[in-house]
Order: C-alpha cells, then sequence, then structure tokens
C-alpha cells in the first residue's frame, strides 16, 4: 500500500513535507556517508527517502534537483585524490512490498509504452561499500568509491589489498578492450565482524554498529595496512564498458571467466512471482550467509530494456532494491487512545499510520505509561521510529523532532475512566480506574484467562470473546466452559465446523495445573512467577497425596492466609499479599470459583520435577529474548536446579539475565547495583 495518493492529503501538506523530508535526509546521509556517523538505523532512513519517493512520485511538480531521490552519495572525503567516473554511478529506488515491485514494473512498462514482465536478474543485496575498478591492459589501474555518483575517491591502494579483487585479469580466452570498467560491492563478513568487534572491546572502545560502517571505514583509511587488516571480501556485478553484451546475466558469467568472484545466489527469474519466490526464500534463510544482505536488487535481464529506460534521478528505471521487511521504520503517530486493562491500568496506544515493520503491518503501538511517553517527548502529529524485531511487541523508539510542523498537539491522561466514567486514581506510574467493576477490566480478564500461559484455549481470541459477551452466550470465565455447539453454529459468519473446533478445543482445557490456575484468576500484581510461588506453596501445605485438587480447598486455603504467611513467601512483599487476599476473601470471586468447579475444572497439583540444588538461594530475572530457548524452558530450568524466578528486580535479586529487546528491568538492575549476565553465561549456570 502507498503511503500517500493525491485527494487523500493536500498539496500544501505535500510540499511542507517533501521540505521537511529533504532537510532531514540530507542531514542524516552527510552524517552516515561523509562524517561515518549513524545518528539513526539505515532502515529508518531507508523509510523516510521512501515516503520522498512516494510523495515526489504523487507530486512531481516538487521535485527539486537538490531532492536526495536524484542523488547518489557523499561528498568525496578531501583527503584522497578525486575521481571522475566515466559513466555516472547510480543508486537504486527500494521497494519494500509487492505492490511497490509491481508498481515499479507498471510505470517502466508505461515509459516504455510496452508491458515489461520479465526475464529479469535478481542479485542478493549486499549490504557493502560501492565500488568501481579500471583495468588497462588486463592490469588494474585505479579503483574508486562511488562518492556523489560523478566523482569518487581514488581508493586503489587499499582496495589491492582485497585478495577478491584481481590485479591482472587472466583468462586468455575472453577478448577484453584496453580499459575494461567494472563495479561491485566491498564488504566485510559476519565472522570478521565479531573478531573486529571483540578487539574493540578488548581495548575499552565501542563495538562497531554493523559491518558496513568497517567497510566503508576500512576503504578509507590512508594507510592500505590498516585496510588489509580488515580483511574485506568483494564481488563484481556490473560491466560499465561496452564489450557486446546483451543481457544482465551475461555480464556476471564474463567477470566470472576473466578472474573476479560473483555471487554464485544471483538468479535469472522468468516472472514477477520468480521474483517474490526469490525473496521470500533468501529472507528466511538470508542469516545462512556468512556476510549481511538487506533485500534483492532487481534488474531487467536485457541491457537493450534497460539502456531504453534510462534514469530518473539517482537511479536506473529498470532497477530497484526489494529490500526485506526491517525491524524499524518511521510513521506518524495520528492519535493516543488509552486502552483499559484487565487490572483497570490505563494504557496509551499510539495510533499510527499504518506502517509495515517486520513482515506486518502495524497502526497501533502500547507507549506502556504517561512516563513512557514524557521520556520519548512524544506529541500527537509526530513523525516516530518504531521497532519490532522477531516476536517483540511493536514500540516507538525514538521521535524526529526535525519533522515537527507545530500542529503538533500535546497529550494528558483523563482524570474519568474512558470506559465506564469512574474517577482515575495514580498509583505510581501507573493510572487505574476506581470502579472494580469496569466492563473493560472485565473483558480484559476474559482474555487474560484463556491466553497460552492461562488456560491456554487456542482459537479463543478477542475477536470472539467480544462476540460471545456481546450475544450474551457468557458472562464470565466460567460460562465459555458451558458453551454448546450450536449456540455457536447459530452466530451470523460462524458454522457447524468452527463451533465443533472451538468446543472441543474447549474440552480439551478443562484441566490446569495449579500455577496457571492461580494465573488466569488475573489478581493484581500476580504475574506467572508470583503464581508458581504461591502454587508450590499450596501443594506443600495442602500435603497433597496425588495430583488432584479440590478448587473448594484451594479457595478454603488461600481465603484463611495472613497477610504475613502470604509475605513469608519468597519475592512477596507487602503490596502484593494484600492483594492476594483481598481477591480471595471478596465474595464475588468466590462465587467465580464455585461456578468453575460446577463446570467440571480439574486442577493439578504439578510439583516442581526434583533436581540438583546448585542454584539454591539465587533469584534470577530475565528480560528480553532468549536465542536459545524460550524463557518459561529457562525459567523450569533454574528452578530445576534450586534457585528462584522473580518477576521484579530488587536488591534482593541475585542476577539479571538480559536477552535481546530487553526491557525496564534492566534499567532497574543498574540503578540498584544488580548484576546482570548474558544469555550465553546463563546457560553456564545451567549446565
Amino acid at each position: 500500500m502507498k503511503t500517500y495518493k493525491k485527494g487523500l492529503i493536500s498539496k500544501k501538506y505535500a510540499e511542507e513535507r517533501i521540505g521537511q523530508l529533504k532537510k532531514i535526509i540530507g542531514k542524516y546521509r552527510y552524517e552516515r556517508l561523509t562524517l561515518n556517523k549513524e545518528v539513526i538505523s539505515p532502515e529508518a532512513e531507508d523509510a523516510l527517502k521512501k515516503e520522498l519517493f512516494d510523495l515526489e512520485q504523487e507530486f512531481p511538480e516538487f521535485v527539486t534537483p537538490d531532492s536526495p531521490t536524484q542523488r547518489v552519495g557523499g561528498e568525496p572525503l578531501k583527503q584522497f585524490k578525486k575521481v571522475r567516473h566515466d559513466e555516472r554511478m547510480l543508486s537504486f529506488n527500494d521497494a519494500f512490498s509487492k505492490e511497490d515491485v509491481n508498481d515499479w514494473l507498471e510505470r517502466l512498462s508505461n515509459f516504455l509504452g510496452r508491458k515489461i514482465s520479465g526475464p529479469f536478474y535478481a542479485e542478493l543485496k549486499i549490504d557493502g561499500l560501492a565500488i568501481e575498478l579500471v583495468y588497462e591492459n588486463g592490469i588494474l589501474v585505479q579503483g574508486s568509491t562511488r562518492g556523489d555518483g560523478e566523482v569518487g575517491e581514488d581508493v586503489t591502494q587499499n582496495l589491492k589489498t582485497i585478495e577478491a579483487i584481481p590485479l591482472a585479469l587472466t583468462n586468455a580466452t575472453v577478448n577484453f578492450p584496453e580499459k575494461l570498467t567494472v563495479r561491485g560491492e566491498v564488504f566485510l563478513n559476519r565472522k570478521e565482524f565479531d573478531a573486529i568487534n571483540r578487539e574493540q572491546v578488548k581495548k575499552g572502545l565501542k563495538p562497531y554498529a554493523n559491518p558496513r560502517n568497517v567497510a566503508a571505514g576500512s576503504i578509507r583509511q590512508l594507510d592500505p595496512k590498516v585496510t588489509a587488516s580488515r580483511k574485506l571480501d568483494s564481488f563484481q556485478y556490473d560491466i560499465v564498458t561496452k564489450i557486446g553484451q546483451k543481457k544482465h546475466s551475461e555480464e556476471h558469467e564474463i567477470l566470472r571467466r576473466i578472474g573476479f568472484r560473483t555471487n554464485t545466489n544471483n538468479k535469472i527469474c522468468g516472472t514477477v512471482n520468480n521474483i517474490f519466490e526469490f525473496h521470500e526464500y533468501w529472507s528466511r534463510h538470508r542469516e545462512k550467509l556468512p556476510y549481511e544482505i538487506d533485500g534483492i536488487v532487481i534488474i531487467a535481464d536485457d541491457n537493450s530494456v534497460y539502456n531504453s529506460a534510462g534514469v530518473i534521478g539517482k537511479a536506473p528505471r529498470a532497477a530497484i532494491a526489494y529490500k526485506f521487511s526491517p525491524k524499524e521504520a518511521t510513521t506518524v503517530v495520528e492519535d493516543i487512545k488509552v486502552q483499559v486493562g484487565r487490572t483497570g491500568a490505563l494504557t496509551p496506544v499510539a495510533v499510527m499510520r499504518p506502517v509495515n515493520v517486520g513482515g506486518v503491518t502495524i497502526a497501533h503501538a502500547s507507549l506502556h505509561n504517561a512516563d513512557e511517553i514524557k521520556r520519548l517527548g512524544l506529541k500527537i502529529g509526530d513523525t516516530v521510529i518504531i521497532r519490532r524485531a522477531g516476536d517483540v511487541i511493536p514500540q516507538v523508539t525514538k521521535v524526529i523532532e526535525e519533522l515537527r510542523t507545530g500542529k503538533e498537539k500535546e497529550f494528558k491522561m483523563p482524570m474519568r475512566c474512558p470506559i465506564d466514567g469512574s474517577k482515575i486514581v495514580q498509583d505510581g506510574v501507573i493510572y487505574r480506574c476506581s470502579s472494580k467493576l469496569c466492563g473493560a477490566r472485565h473483558r480484559e480478564s476474559l482474555y487474560h484467562f484463556v491466553s497460552r500461559s492461562a488456560f491456554d484455549i487456542r482459537g479463543l481470541g478477542p475477536k470472539i470473546i467480544d462476540r460471545f459477551l456481546d450475544e450474551s452466550l457468557i458472562s464470565d470465565a466460567a460460562d465459555i466452559f458451558e458453551i454448546k455447539e450450536g449456540d455457536i453454529a447459530a452466530l451470523e459468519q460462524f458454522g457447524e465446523k468452527s463451533a465443533k473446533k472451538i468446543v472441543k478445543e474447549i474440552e480439551n482445557k478443562k484441566k490446569a495445573a495449579l500455577n496457571r490456575f492461580i494465573f488466569s484468576l488475573g489478581i493484581l500484581h500476580v504475574g506467572e512467577e508470583t503464581s508458581q510461588l504461591l502454587a508450590e506453596q499450596a501443594i506443600e501445605k495442602l500435603e497433597i497425596r496425588n495430583s488432584k485438587l479440590e478448587i473448594a480447598d484451594i479457595l478454603k486455603y488461600f481465603k484463611n492466609l495472613s497477610i504475613t504467611e502470604l509475605q513469608n513467601i519468597h519475592d512477596i512483599g507487602p503490596k502484593v499479599a494484600e492483594s492476594i487476599q483481598s481477591w480471595f476473601r471478596e465474595a464475588r470471586n468466590a462465587k467465580l470459583l464455585e461456578k468453575l468447579d460446577d463446570a467440571g475444572i480439574l486442577i493439578e497439583a504439578v510439583k516442581r520435577r526434583a533436581g540438583g540444588t546448585r542454584l539454591k538461594g539465587k533469584t534470577f530475572v530475565i528480560t528480553g529474548s532468549l536465542e536459545s530457548m524460550p524463557r518459561d524452558e529457562a525459567k523450569e530450568k533454574i528452578r530445576q536446579l534450586g534457585g528462584d524466578v522473580s518477576e521484579s528486580v530488587s536488591k534482593k535479586t541475585s542476577y539479571v539475565v538480559v536477552g535481546s529487546e530487553p526491557g525496564s528491568k534492566y534499567e532497574k538492575a543498574k540503578e540498584l547495583g544488580v548484576q546482570t549476565i548474558s544469555e550465553k553465561e546463563l546457560l553456564e549456570f545451567l549446565k
């Protein structure tokens, strides 16, 4: 989906936005390409360029020669001799979706006056530095960077240190001209990048952000010995000199035959669908490559088509870079709405202009609390960087203040609950609805009850829960287990097949371990870890002789626990203890437990498996995603070795395990001076 269409935005807005984008992109590009300073991620910068490109496509009257879409690179560095390229070194426009690719082909076909549907040559897009090599009589005489496309830097001596670049052309069976100009990419593979960063850390220096920055910095070294030490690599992909080549794929074959290293993963794609298949394959398998790629380059394989299409701005019309789904992108926060959760907590949510991040289209992102909005300096109408890596929820990470127009609005938390109008009370950084019967809280509690960490009723998501509530099929969690197939099949958009599937899944989930059952109740301040601790304490105190537990016994046990007894359980403080006691002593909650018992819910007393005692007395907190195992598995292994797992960081915490994308617990650990360890160090504990 395109970002903009005429008629949806005003001409005045387009003109103002284009002016802002040109200024900020120019600033970022100068800092990245000329100063080797990365202010925002390349992915976020690409998103800004794509927005500018889309705007200029819809409003071509605002395209100016100084637009970043009309330029290629940065200014040549002063310490190197300048080199003027015989032919301008171009860059590529970007595509981020199948629709973008189809739009590109439509523009190309319209320009040429005939449909272009293949064949294409698809290349892996190496995340490196573009270079040009000039050979005279088969001998390398000059190597240069792209620079601004017209003029680059003479880095011949540095390029000669790269083993993949031949100093002399070797195949006598190929008739190459007296002067031959080729182009390619210099890059650093993952192994060498990791080795360089290890050295940086040893020296007490900051690690490099990515291999591309190291490659660019290495090529711009005044001492070739420094370049040689970096063990750079290179692929060549283009022959500038006309030697009778009719296809781009043919150029790759010629390059290989005369001694250049070419990428053997590149492929001829006969159709657009072949392009999509190639892109999808490498999107899934790119981590297996020894070097980094950020997409594929699609080129019309027929050179006559490529040459006839010419150039638009900084890019050839008959080629495009089809990027992989970015982890970061930019978008505009159009509104901030407040959602009321199952515990009555108010959460501000950013309503954004839809943007594709991490392979999915995102239009909403949690802003967590008022303090987070203040930390970001976020206003309604701001352009922001949004990040989503793996299965991590979308996060707003930065506000691009330079793109403000002055029309942005401050956000303030409401004084009354947006659901039932009750007074809002503040609990630390959390704003909460004062009404215990808030409709939104009730609805969220049902979502929580069926979630994976609770009763794990698959297929019974929020939309179906909402429908069942709206149709008066359920009024509480116990009613879920009383639903019949006919009740569901009678509803519009539900058939017998889907009804049968839902009821079967519900029936299969009438059994739950005690810790999951406690967690499903949605008790304020009681998460998975506290539920586990409460379950273990109950199983021990009730002296369970078999694996079955009566719900009535569970209610009686927890109802009679004093605040002091609850606080004697590891990791439970006064606030949590009060919340637990209050929940079990409230009449309507006791009634819910009775209804669950009547519905045939079975509770299992699952005891912790016997294991070692090596971690006895140690408390762990895990923040962020782990690569080697799911977090639940890591927690279970810690418990098996006698250790404890907590949900919050305190001075009593022994270690905070920091995975990828860590949350606020990492900052809390640093604040309290609690020792942090990596996933690798955790695995050493678990051996």
